[in-house]
């Protein structure tokens, strides 16, 4: 049965329950209404209903309602930051009632701090003219921008309450949740403000989505929607465990995926923008990348062994290199926490305060190495990005009979570096052409990329590259050391 509503918002709104069809085929009704009707007990073996379905939810909505506040963002500019391709959902603008002046957008935030400070996503208040925070009790202040820090999509804003100490909301602990557990998630979905919903935590630790630059996202299937950005994500016991950001979406409302930055980032970012205005983080000083199968065997990863991630470039005079780390070390533990993969590494190294010593276990040449770094603190990407060396003069030499045989490489002189945009400090040979269907072509190689190792051997120049490539043997797989766009990473490239 479909009931539509028809005044205010309620075109927007649809209202869907699922009972008995007309052919007697039965259609799955949700568990709290089979609760309401008396249809599901629970269960005398143990297998329980949760005590939360029983007892209700108000009780968690009472202490955490007040402490979720909508923002509203006028004469806000054009943003610059870009959602990945595919059905993401991210800055809202409330459909169901006039869109309101240019510029206008409203999301929501949680208050983090008795004297007015509230975290929200990034995206809510970048470019802001004027934000409007609204409380639980429905008074307006104003609010000022405290800080913002686009890598992650979180901001902290701040009202002053004159002198009232307002309710904050609790830090929850990123250990103590687990999939399968239930949430609440709260905001002002589509400018309905003091809305809750329910769902539990989906996933843990989705990273690699492409929202953001550091990603520890907790999925769950709690209903977020436009609107709900920068509201709270929170347990049974009324904790903060996640701030709500973004969803997947073919249809621009909530399809069950939705994603919350989890509380392991929100409070040391909340914490670092209170403190300074600016998130500091951890720097190693190393271009990293992940283990693929034939990666993992090419380095010698023990067979069975899972994790890992594999250093490709180590910048000079950077903590890396002051610690001894090599090219090719793949790190296994990172201060006594085994590393799952690149987007964990890059997470809990920006968290490691500046200045810190952190014992590593690398694996080089299949053997395990104790090392000791030194945390620096990240430069910016303008001084990330920076580089400079000669060029070197242009030659051509003729296909190895062996995997390298599907591609046509070239000296790196002044005209290549600029047609694909290269350093003028790199050395290495320029991949100018890849055959269709060689083995390089499938393992990824592309033209532009410039080949500095084979096999661990340095290439400097064509000369090199002819010596070493023509070494291999026919039917060998090698592993090729590439610097794309000024990033380096490694490549297997197996035998056809």
């Amino acid at each position: 049965m479909m009931i539509w509503l028809k005044n205010g918002l309620a075109p927007f709104i649809r209202l869907s329950f699922l009972s008995l069809d007309p052919f007697m085929k039965f259609k799955p009704m949700p568990l709290c209404l089979l609760l309401c009707m008396g249809m599901l007990a629970p269960s005398v073996s143990g297998a329980a209903v949760p005590e939360a379905f029983l007892q209700g939810f108000a009780g968690i909505v009472q202490k955490v309602g007040p402490t979720v506040v909508n923002v509203t963002v006028t004469g806000k500019k054009p943003s610059s930051r870009k959602l990945p391709p595919g059905p993401f959902e991210g800055p809202p603008r409330p459909p169901g009632r006039p869109p309101g002046s240019p510029g206008m957008s409203a999301g929501s935030g949680v208050i983090i701090n008795e004297q007015g400070f509230i975290l929200t996503n990034n995206h809510v208040i970048e470019n802001a003219g004027e934000i409007t925070v609204t409380l639980h009790d429905q008074r307006e202040f104003p609010a000022t921008i405290v800080g913002t820090d686009p890598k992650t999509d979180l901001g902290v804003i701040k009202i002053e309450p004159d002198g009232e100490t307002l309710p904050t909301i609790a830090w929850g602990t990123y250990e103590d949740i687990h999939v399968g557990d239930m949430v609440l998630a709260l905001g002002s979905p589509f400018g309905l403000r003091s809305s809750v919903t329910l769902g539990i935590i989906s996933a843990l630790g989705r990273g690699s989505v492409g929202i953001t630059e550091y990603e520890d996202f907790i999925q769950t299937d709690a209903a977020i929607n436009p609107g709900n950005s920068g509201g709270a994500l929170v347990n049974m016991k009324g904790e903060l465990v996640g701030i709500n950001t973004a969803i997947f979406s073919r249809t621009g409302g909530s399809e069950g995926v939705g994603f919350a930055i989890a509380v392991s980032i929100a409070k040391n970012i909340a914490e670092s923008l209170m403190e300074s205005g600016k998130v500091v983080r951890g720097w190693m000083g190393v271009a990293i990348q992940e283990l693929t199968p034939a990666l993992a065997k090419s380095f010698h990863l023990p067979e069975g062994r899972r994790g890992g991630v594999l250093i490709s470039e180590v910048r000079e005079q950077g903590p890396a290199a002051e610690a001894g780390i090599q090219r090719g070390d793949v790190i296994l533990t990172y201060g006594g926490v085994e590393v799952k993969d690149v987007n964990h590494l890059r997470n809990i190294v920006a968290r490691t305060k500046v200045g810190k010593e952190v014992n590593m276990t690398v694996l080089r040449d299949g053997m395990e190495k104790g090392l000791t770094i030194t945390l620096g603190e990240r430069p910016s990407d303008e001084v990330l990005a920076r580089r400079g060396a000669p060029g070197i003069p242009p030659s051509s030499i003729q296909s190895p009979d062996n995997v390298l045989g599907g591609m046509i490489v070239e000296a790196l002189t002044d005209e290549k570096r600029k047609q694909f945009k290269l350093s003028q400090q790199l050395e290495g040979v320029v991949v100018a052409k890849v055959e269709s269907g060689s083995a390089a072509q499938t393992a990824g190689v592309h033209a532009g990329d410039v080949i500095q190792e084979i096999s661990r051997q340095e290439i400097k120049n064509l000369d090199d590259y002819q010596r070493i490539a023509n070494q291999i043997p026919k039917g060998e797989m090698v592993v090729l050391l590439l610097n794309r766009r000024g990033n380096n990473l490694f490549i297997a490239v197996n035998p056809e």
